[in-house]
């Protein structure tokens, strides 16, 4: 097999951002694009080549909501295969404070939102998003 050319599959790298407050508020944007146009998700988006995720998920908090995230920690990673139906991706998640005063929907976000885990049944979430948040709350509340 030598000098053949062997082609890989490799899944895209993409970040979300929980953005949150002292009481476990936090901030969630309308998606403006498909796929899942129009249901709230997190902050988040695709590693650019060369980038950080910690540096990615900086970027896209701020293009998405307008905030300067802080205190930014590694949450978990969510590998599903299915997880996003344009293709494989794998989705590092960071916990992260900002002041929400600052919160403004722009790049890819039709609205922006101050959510609590009490009224997450209420909003249609994209992705994978709805298990993440459920992960998230278990954390906070062993925490």
């Amino acid at each position: 097999m030598r000098g053949e050319s062997i082609k890989y599959k490799i899944p895209s790298l993409t970040v979300d951002i929980f953005i949150y407050n002292e009481n476990h508020e936090f901030i969630l944007i309308q998606r403006k694009n498909p796929p899942f146009e129009g249901s709230w998700a997190l902050p988040g988006g695709f590693v650019d080549y060369g980038e950080t995720t910690e540096n990615a998920a900086i970027r896209e908090a701020k293009e998405e909501t307008s905030i300067d995230i802080e205190s930014v920690e590694l949450f978990k990673v969510y590998s599903d295969p299915d997880r996003d139906p344009r293709r494989h991706t794998v989705s590092i998640i960071y916990l992260a404070h900002g002041n929400f005063d600052d919160a403004k929907a722009d790049d890819d976000a039709k609205d922006i939102g101050v959510f609590s885990f009490d009224v997450l049944k209420e909003r249609k979430l994209a992705f994978d998003h709805e298990s993440i948040l459920t992960d998230i709350k278990k954390h906070l509340e062993e925490n």
